[in-house]
């Protein structure tokens, strides 16, 4: 299956983000990156260790090497403000600067100009970005070479491959080599069994086996087959926002219990729904006589909170606002008797209502988890 990591970038003018621009510079534009959620939770589904977006690694910097931000997405700003220019977004869903198994890492890299006074729009398509290798040593290989140590390795490093590891081995693209080791106590004696260029996104399968007999097998004697039937680019997903509304979640967003929470984006376009858990960042409350959203301290309502999708967000269209019942559960998580619940994440469970203080509301909370 092939899937999209969409980021919608909207450069505009803004102010300065450090300060530090001189007259010249003093025209603006900003970044906005956004996730698509529906995107995110096909591939939550479907692939390995994905984290939850808001832990994605997040790097903007220009063609000279000025950063304009260098953090994880959830802590993001909802506009980066840049000087006009030429930037790159780059986008990892973690470090990734060795040889480990059962780490596929997703992301990807685009250069944007961005221009005073202008908006300017561009879509990531981001796959899974490293290699891996996969290897099936079979039972005669074992007992040919019962002493013998099988190892991966590219520039970056290498790892032990058991004869009895099923993980996937992942590695940045490029040449990866297996070897054999028949006396562990002599690193020279490894020799290699054969070497391959890794591609991003792909898999690689292979099999490992000695023919059986009487006398002492060879390296001679090993064959390795390359299943390339079962080599597949893997994981491709899409993690993007073409909706436009924000997002950027996790689980696969049915709202049946808490560990399958929706997200923002996903309750949004969920409809109503009664009887769900929903979560997200409290970024502030609305003023109910005018529904607009006050993102700061003090507050003065504590009937109920805004939630969206990444602590930065300021619009309401991204938010659902959350009723709070009178009892516990408002005691708990109003702002104005808790400022300190701004930016933390919240589960909550209730019934959403498709409008409630001008955007997509959630009613009725029966129960709630505080991070």
């Amino acid at each position: 299956m092939k899937a999209k990591f969409l980021l919608l970038l909207l450069p505009f003018m803004a102010g300065a983000c450090d300060g530090t621009f001189t007259d010249e510079q003093t025209a603006r534009g900003s970044i906005v990156i956004l996730f698509s959620s529906w995107s995110y939770r096909q591939t939550k589904a479907a692939a390995e260790s994905v984290p939850d977006t808001a832990d994605f690694l997040l790097c903007v910097t220009s063609e000279k090497g000025d950063t304009a931000y260098s953090g994880s997405y959830g802590d993001s700003p909802s506009s980066i403000e840049v000087k006009p220019g030429t930037w790159t977004v780059s986008v990892r869903s973690s470090d990734f600067s060795s040889p480990k198994f059962s780490s596929p890492q997703y992301g990807d890299d685009q250069t944007i100009p961005v221009s005073s006074g202008e908006t300017a729009k561009v879509k990531l398509i981001c796959r899974q970005v490293n290699s891996g290798i996969r290897l099936h040593i079979k039972p005669d290989f074992l007992g040919s070479f019962p002493d013998g140590a099988i190892f991966v390795s590219s520039k970056e490093g290498r790892l032990l491959y058991s004869y009895n590891e099923r993980r996937i081995a992942y590695f940045k693209p490029g040449p990866v080599s297996v070897t054999l080791d028949e006396n562990l106590d002599d690193e020279k004696g490894a020799k290699t069994l054969f070497t391959r260029t890794l591609s991003p996104c792909e898999i690689l399968n292979v099999s490992i086996s000695a023919p059986e007999g009487s006398g002492k097998t060879s390296i001679d004697d090993i064959r390795v087959d390359i299943d390339t039937t079962r080599n597949w680019s893997d994981y491709d997903f899409s993690i993007g926002n073409d909706e436009g509304r924000g997002g950027g979640g996790a689980g696969n967003g049915s709202g049946s219990s808490i560990e399958n929470a929706m997200d923002v984006a996903g309750a949004m376009a969920a409809g109503e729904v009664e009887d769900v858990w929903v979560y997200g960042y409290i970024v502030g409350c609305f003023r109910s006589s005018r529904s607009d959203l006050s993102n700061e301290a003090p507050f003065s309502i504590s009937t109920n909170l805004a939630i969206a999708s990444r602590k930065s967000v300021t619009d309401k269209e991204a938010c659902i606002a959350v009723q709070l019942p009178v009892g516990d559960v408002r005691e708990a998580l109003n702002l104005v008797d808790n400022e300190s619940n701004l930016g933390k994440k919240v589960f909550l469970k209730g019934d959403l209502v498709s409008r409630y203080l001008g955007t997509v509301g959630l009613q009725r909370v029966s129960d709630f988890v505080l991070k």
